[in-house]
């Protein structure tokens, strides 16, 4: 079974999307009418702007996600997924890829949740840091341990997991975490505590939003972030988008699962290659490629 992957936050380049832009009158279209939506031209910006315009949260979201979608329509009949999934922001391009949610309606949630979690990470300062080396219940443990807010926020593959929390927390967790024999306790370059109880702000937000977006039965079950279970239920998963925003991405769990209910390929969609890594960790025999035009 095929099975698509998007990638989400930090897979941005310069110069993203720029070949797509230039593939087609349709691929062109669409762009055009992403700048529309957005009310600012994204494409100068993935074209021709600088690191630091793609950093910022309203860009670099709604930036990954036009890249995914339309190189996923650009595909055209070479597009038969037969499951997908997203890695945090990459649900929602995987569920336009699926037929879920119009390229319209789509864009809108990206965007509306990329201003969501701007806001939520201005009311606190916070952050994340990558943890290598761990089982996932020694960093559940620590996590659970530290006082100020911190949590396990992105199981990304067997090994390394992002915790996120408060400036404090995340200090206090790495420390521990370094103390009970972790390869490096790394804190990364973002703006906030993504996926950690910090987002409630931006999650009762996007809650409305979601709430009302038509959301039809995707083509091909989605697995969800917030527990790497199949989905083709519309009213399941808008529960399971509200809840990924302050809930962890099971990515491990989630290629587990796509492995165990048949999976025999992956192919990236989106800019990068940075998923297709982190399959090869859980199972380094399955194939895998990033989709071309």
């Amino acid at each position: 079974m095929k099975a698509y992957i998007f990638p989400g936050q930090g897979a941005q380049f310069v110069g993203m999307g720029k070949s797509l832009y230039e593939l087609s009158d349709a691929t062109r279209m669409l762009f055009e009418e992403a700048n529309e939506i957005l009310g600012f031209r994204i494409t100068d910006l993935m074209f021709n702007g600088t690191d630091e315009d793609l950093k910022q949260t309203n860009v670099t979201q709604p930036a990954i996600f036009l890249h995914s979608v339309i190189l996923a329509k650009a595909l055209g009949d070479g597009f038969k997924p037969e499951m997908v999934a997203g890695h945090s922001l990459g649900e929602f391009s995987a569920l336009v890829s699926a037929g879920a949610l119009s390229f319209q309606d789509g864009l809108r949630l990206v965007a509306a949740r990329a201003n969501a979690m701007q806001k939520a990470c201005e009311l606190q300062p916070s952050t994340m840091a990558a943890i290598l080396g761990l089982d996932d219940f020694t960093v559940e443990d620590i996590c659970q341990r530290v006082s100020d807010v911190v949590v396990a926020a992105n199981y990304n593959c067997p090994g390394q997991i992002v915790i996120s929390g408060t400036i404090a927390g995340v200090d206090k967790a790495c420390e521990l975490m370094t103390a009970a024999g972790a390869k490096r306790a790394l804190k990364l370059n973002v703006g906030g505590a993504f996926h950690s109880p910090l987002m409630e702000s931006a999650r009762v937000e996007l809650e409305h939003a979601i709430t009302h977006t038509i959301i039809n039965a995707p083509i091909c079950p989605i697995y969800q972030n917030i527990d790497a279970k199949a989905y083709t239920d519309p009213t399941l998963i808008k529960h399971n988008l509200i809840a990924q925003l302050t809930g962890p991405v099971r990515w491990t769990q989630t290629v587990m699962h796509m492995l165990e209910d048949g999976a025999t390929s992956f192919t990236e969609v989106g800019p990068g290659n940075v998923l297709q890594g982190l399959v090869k960790k859980v199972d380094r025999s399955i194939p895998t490629e990033s989709a071309v035009v």
